[in-house]
């Protein structure tokens, strides 16, 4: 897996390409711990993501209440659109 971050402000964009696994859960924890306090919000760019585990759910979670619930996911695929929905996190988490 790869992410790309892009900053604007105090807004993080971290675009993810390949599988968020539990192999690559940890690299995804650990680029959304490394965001300072001043980080306001987080957008999840998953345009390129092809799959994401029980484990990517997680650390989805975990940076939802990082940033009190300014969490936004764009460009979710239909399939991962329909874990998101299966969970009932597409409720609490804002999708474009």
């Amino acid at each position: 897996m790869t992410i790309t971050k892009t900053m604007n402000g105090d807004e993080a964009v971290l675009a993810f390409e390949g599988w968020l696994d539990t192999q690559a859960a940890p690299e995804m924890h650990a680029e959304v711990e490394a965001l300072g306090e001043d980080i306001k919000s987080i957008v999840f760019d998953f345009g390129k993501l092809e799959y994401i585990s029980s484990s990517g759910i997680r650390e989805v979670v975990a940076a939802y209440k990082k940033v009190s619930g300014q969490l936004k996911i764009k460009n979710a695929s239909p399939g991962i659109m329909s874990i998101f929905k299966a969970t009932g996190i597409d409720r609490k988490i804002t999708f474009e």
